[in-house]
């Protein structure tokens, strides 16, 4: 059986700790997953100032099937996603597709603009989504909100139980409690 494939798209100002831990955390659980700048540029400078390292750049794995894409946020990071219409094409395809689409803190407004919101409960970073909602969305005021194909979360913060409750979704919930309990987390 082959891993699960997830792309995590970084933009320009993404929030670092957000991004690093959905790809450690899903790493260590044995998913692929496929970091991908942009632009040419590869070299991220996070939200914070570190620099961070995409392996490709996004136009050359566009054509790739994901079994999810998760949008880190941060700003200007989320802001630079969302004016991108190949992340919300790839969004739209990944859920016609059956995948999952999943975004924390300033990024589900990504999904909200890729229409992926409609009629699902969500959550985001406070200010974001609940007060620009989706048609018919139901903002809910929890770390990790799941409604069907959509995954959403709040902040750095609650990265870790976010890319946790990623990893279950794909790999089942024994992987999830072996990498937590290998984490120290209880």
């Amino acid at each position: 059986m082959s891993s699960p494939k997830v792309l995590v798209p970084l933009a320009q100002g993404c929030e670092e700790l957000e991004a690093v831990t959905i790809i450690d955390i899903l790493v260590r659980g044995g998913v692929e997953v496929v970091t991908a700048s942009l632009d040419e540029n590869q070299i991220i400078t996070a939200s914070r100032g570190v620099q961070l390292v995409a392996q490709t750049i996004l136009d050359d794995v566009l054509a790739d099937t994901f079994d999810m894409v998760v949008l880190p946020g941060g700003l200007p990071g989320a802001d630079y996603l969302n004016k991108d219409l190949r992340i919300i094409r790839l969004l739209k395809e990944v859920v016609l597709q059956g995948g999952i689409a999943a975004a924390i803190c300033a990024a589900p407004k990504v999904l909200v603009s890729a229409g992926i919101l409609d009629d699902k409960k969500a959550t985001s970073y406070p200010g974001v989504i609940d007060t620009l909602p989706a048609k018919g969305m139901k903002y809910i005021n929890q770390p990790v909100v799941i409604d069907g194909q959509v995954i959403t979360s709040r902040g750095p913060g609650t990265a870790m139980d976010f890319a946790l409750v990623l990893l279950e979704r794909l790999k089942g919930h024994e992987t999830r409690i072996e990498i937590e309990k290998a984490l120290v987390r209880a």
